[in-house]
């Protein structure tokens, strides 16, 4: 493993609410010479594959407002405070798709979503045994459940009408699973 070649100076918070912070450091860089790095500090990211017994999945269709986009992606949101992925997982799916589920699986590891200039850490998880309740999303969210089979969802993943990169990945690794589990 690489030893870390960049030495911070100093830190400074530029910005603060409760999803994001802006930090600014005073670095010196791997060549030697002084320079700043910009750092968006998260709270832990979550994302739910929500697949009932005839294998449909569940996404979730919402305005993006950085990117100026309608995304349809599977069931995401943030940890809250000290809360575990899992928790923040369960607490989404209900909250966004009114769902609740019996099984869970976390889908591999953790994932770093913007690694370049954010220290988001997501982790994907595949739920199932599915019971439905009343969705009650947050003030901020406008969303759309959409039921379809899992691989309409796959095709759309490949035909570039999903585009979340945490949807992407959990999709993928929820086929792999569950491929392995029909052989």
């Amino acid at each position: 493993m690489i030893k870390n070649p960049w030495k911070t100076i100093s830190s400074k918070y530029l910005y603060k609410n409760d999803w994001i912070k802006l930090r600014e450091d005073q670095v010196i860089r791997p060549d030697g010479k002084e320079g700043i790095y910009g750092v968006v500090e998260t709270r832990i990211a979550t994302g739910v594959v929500a697949i009932d017994s005839d294998e449909n999945i569940y996404l979730v269709g919402q305005y993006r407002y950085p990117l100026d986009i309608y995304s349809w992606e599977i069931i995401e949101g943030g940890a809250e405070g000290k809360e575990d992925a899992i928790d923040a997982a369960r607490r989404e799916l209900l909250e966004e798709a009114g769902i609740v589920a019996k099984s869970w699986q976390q889908l591999g590891g953790e994932l770093h979503l913007s690694n370049c200039h954010s220290n988001e850490v997501g982790f994907v998880f595949l739920a199932r045994d599915l019971e439905f309740r009343e969705a009650s999303p947050e003030g901020t969210e406008v969303l759309e459940i959409k039921k379809m089979p899992f691989s309409s969802a796959y095709q759309m993943l490949l035909d570039s009408e999903i585009t979340d990169c945490m949807s992407i990945i959990a999709i993928q690794r929820a086929k792999a699973l569950l491929e392995e589990e029909n052989k």
